[in-house]
């Protein structure tokens, strides 16, 4: 086959698959997407803990030593895995 032929073939495989792809995308009924909102629990603001967060990781590999920044992580693990605080057990 020369260059000619196969450019051909492409252009119209191309197309072809153009074609099948607007079919089926007007096709498609478009029906509203149902959207669904997660609501946080009313265990207080975290906004406080998420500040202390961001500034344990801005502090980088010391962050590593910090005994706030343990705490806090221990904190937010626990939260994040459902997990009973210290104070509850």
């Amino acid at each position: 086959m020369d260059g000619k032929t196969l450019a051909r073939i492409g252009a119209v495989a191309f197309v072809a698959v153009a074609i099948t792809t607007t079919v089926i995308e007007l096709t498609r009924n478009n029906e509203a997407t149902e959207i669904r909102t997660v609501s946080r629990p009313h265990g207080g603001d975290p906004e406080p803990l998420r500040a202390v967060l961001r500034h344990c990781r801005d502090m980088g590999e010391a962050a590593g030593r910090d005994a706030t920044c343990l705490k806090v992580w221990a904190e937010n693990r626990d939260r994040f895995l459902g997990a009973a605080s210290p104070e509850a057990r």
